[in-house]
């Protein structure tokens, strides 16, 4: 059966009315209050004709699960993940309100448009071609919009795994986790990256305890300096660099393409790393200072001091061993070490049918483009879907260009209208390849 005509210009408006949308729908994590995009998704399919559940573990955290069914001639379904919670932002730093959706020059503006509601509605729209025009599966396709991926995932795809496992079962995940660029390493070349690793996250919490007193009497028991003193020992900790077998092979990729010159032996990945912040952060355990806090008042000791650390351990990296060499540098009783969360998963294959169509459905419509594995700094919710031995995929198939790259979590955060219809475009002939 041939595939049908799509007009690709009305898909690009509808989409774009779609997140716009999407983004005023206030999904800020903390709180989350997810379930008012899973009703809101729900609406949407409900127009369609599509049915699906809702599965909330309450404080209005729901996921919303969509399936089309196939006949299962080519195996286990397809789950097309996204998540609906955003990250807070700081309104005086935006040149446009991050809640508005607003269309201008080009771009959808907002919180979510790159992280990741912009992709949710790429997944969407592909769904309900699916439904539209009757497209024959032969694995169901599943539409699985979670709450709660940025802060850990205890209400979403956790959730999920712990009470509704029968819903995780399948043979393929395409997630957030990859996407493309117009340039890399400083070399103007569209590259798409398909994520089949990340970074285990680690969340610290240290705790310094000391003898509180009168701030005019300064003694050798003050939790701040003690804290501040641990801090210092990490800061100055000089750890190695240890590129995963992803690493290297993103690199070998690139070398082969003729984007690095040099064969990527260690000395190449180090002198990389020195050049490129996120180069040295995928090749190390990587370690940031987030929040600081002591004191109640400007003439008071403090008795607790506390900090929170984000680590990142190269995949494979035992989180057990990290925390012994930690405690190590800091070298102090008196300084608590708390794990708030913790997760590694391994890595995803190169060689498996899903990949292949992804990297041809990339090439097809982007001349001259280089597709590569890459591994994330970030974690996802394909960690989850990894443990199990599914096979996950960071797969969002835009080319960020300066005005985009890099806006994630960051200041004005948007994505450009012709990115969402490439990206539509390559998701559904891979979402077809995989399916038809």
């Amino acid at each position: 059966m041939p595939e049908p005509a799509y007009d690709w210009d009305a898909l690009t408006e509808e989409a774009t009315d779609l997140l716009s949308a999407f983004i005023r729908v206030d999904t800020v994590n903390p709180p989350g209050n997810e379930t008012r995009a899973a009703n809101w998704l729900g609406e949407i399919l409900q127009r369609e004709g599509i049915s699906f559940e809702l599965y909330d573990p309450g404080d209005n955290r729901a996921t919303l699960v969509a399936r089309l069914p196939g006949d299962g001639s080519r195996g286990k379904p397809l789950i097309l993940l996204n998540h609906t919670d955003v990250v807070p932002f700081e309104r005086e730093h935006w040149s446009e309100n991050p809640m508005s959706g607003l269309v201008k020059d080009g771009f959808i503006w907002g919180r979510g448009t790159a992280d990741m509601k912009g992709m949710g509605i790429m997944e969407l729209v592909s769904f309900l071609l699916h439904r539209r025009h009757n497209l024959p599966l032969r694995r169901d396709l599943v539409f699985m919009a979670v709450a709660d991926e940025e802060a850990g995932s205890a209400y979403g795809v956790e959730f999920l795994d712990r009470e509704h496992p029968e819903l995780l079962d399948c043979e393929y995940v395409i997630n957030e986790g990859g996407m493309g660029g117009t340039e890399v390493l400083g070399v103007e070349r569209s590259t798409i990256n398909i994520g089949v690793s990340e970074k285990g996250p680690l969340w610290l919490t240290l705790r310094a305890n000391g003898r509180p007193g009168h701030g005019s009497v300064p003694h050798d028991d003050n939790a701040a300096d003690r804290l501040v003193r641990a801090l210092q020992r990490i800061q100055d900790w000089k750890r190695p660099l240890q590129p995963a077998p992803e690493v290297r092979e993103y690199f070998q990729q690139l070398h082969e393409a003729g984007i690095v010159k040099d064969a990527p032996s260690d000395e190449v990945l180090a002198e990389i790393a020195e050049q490129h912040p996120r180069f040295k952060s995928v090749q190390m355990n990587s370690i940031s200072l987030t929040t600081l806090n002591a004191g109640v008042k400007h003439n008071v000791i403090p008795a607790q001091a506390t900090a929170t650390l984000d680590v990142r351990l190269v995949p494979g990296y035992d989180p057990d061993q990290f925390v012994d060499e930690l405690c190590a540098v800091i070298d102090d009783e008196k300084v608590e070490v708390e794990r708030v969360f913790a997760s590694s998963t391994p890595p995803s294959r190169l060689d498996t049918e899903l990949y292949e169509v992804m990297t041809r459905t990339a090439k097809d419509a982007i001349e001259d483009v280089v597709v590569v594995p890459s591994v994330s700094t970030g974690f996802t919710d394909s960690r989850v879907f990894r443990r199990r031995g599914i096979t996950a995929y960071g797969f969002v198939p835009v080319l960020l260009g300066p005005d985009e790259a890099g806006r994630a979590h960051g200041n004005d955060e948007r994505l450009s209208m012709d990115n969402l219809r490439l990206g539509m475009q390559i998701l559904h002939a891979t979402v077809r390849g995989i399916c038809g």
